[in-house]
């Protein structure tokens, strides 16, 4: 019968155009894949006692638009892919109650605004390591988590529901390079090779310079996801060179379109 279900909620998302669905059991969080993990009041089953399994969704953060960082341009595109997850997560969360297996949607940023993450750097529920045990991607020198379609340029949404999904494998591979570009060029130096992989993203660093971003209305700053070189995206856009980020003789052209995009709707320091 759940896997009935589970093929009508791929359909349905098909029928949505969301191009990365997977799902979790909740007793995936009792068995962290690698330590340090999230203590036991950030489980879904802490948030919604009744989930039986948590479904995630993806949704591309497309490079061309990314690549013109800090900008109005990527600001509007991250609310934009925020709106849809939430949107899409609440309808798919009813599709699922409406046949007979109460379900919730989980907002994508769990969050008041980035001056609160300066203070306290984390949300309710974190839709990256669902993704993780979803089977959708593995995490990254700079804690994100990397798809080996669009690496890390990926937004999640998830639903906590009470139906007994078939859960996905979890991918075995490790998807990160350990090419350090996502270190080398963090404007806020808020990542340190040498803390990898028990350490983590300086957090409050992050989001302090973020915080800096939003008073010009051009965060968040995005140039970690944006240098990664994992996902075929960078295939589809030809992006294979990442001299393209660094040589301003070689790709003028870019650098010229990346300036005209960041000169307009915020404001400049």
């Amino acid at each position: 019968m759940t896997e009935d279900l589970k093929k009508a909620l791929l359909q349905k998302c098909k029928s949505m155009d969301i191009p990365m669905v997977g799902v979790a059991s909740v007793e995936r969080w009792n068995k962290p894949p690698f330590l340090p993990w999230m203590p036991e009041e950030f489980y879904p089953q802490s948030i919604y006692p009744e989930a039986k399994s948590v479904i995630v969704i993806g949704l591309p953060v497309p490079l061309p638009v990314l690549e013109t960082a800090p900008s109005l341009y990527y600001h509007e595109l991250y609310n934009t892919i925020n709106t849809l997850l939430d949107q899409y997560t609440y309808r798919l969360a009813n599709f699922l109650t409406e046949r007979g297996y109460p379900s919730i949607f989980v907002p994508r940023d769990g969050y008041g605004s980035v001056q609160v993450l300066i203070e306290n750097p984390t949300a309710f529920f974190s839709h990256r390591h669902a993704a993780l045990l979803a089977g959708l991607g593995t995490f990254g020198v700079n804690n994100t988590l990397l798809t080996p379609e669009y690496g890390p340029r990926v937004r999640f949404g998830s639903i906590l529901s009470t139906a007994e999904l078939p859960p996905d494998p979890m991918l075995e591979t490790e998807l990160c390079t350990r090419c350090m570009r996502c270190v080398k060029m963090c404007p806020s130096n808020a990542l340190n090779k040498e803390d990898y992989p028990s350490g983590l993203t300086d957090k409050k660093t992050c989001s302090s310079y973020s915080a800096e971003l939003n008073k010009r209305h051009i965060s968040p700053c995005g140039i970690c996801i944006k240098v990664c070189p994992v996902g075929k995206d960078r295939v589809v856009y030809n992006r294979d060179n990442d001299a393209i980020y660094v040589d301003k003789d070689l790709f003028a052209n870019h650098h010229k379109a990346w300036k005209h995009v960041r000169s307009y709707g915020g404001k400049n320091p």
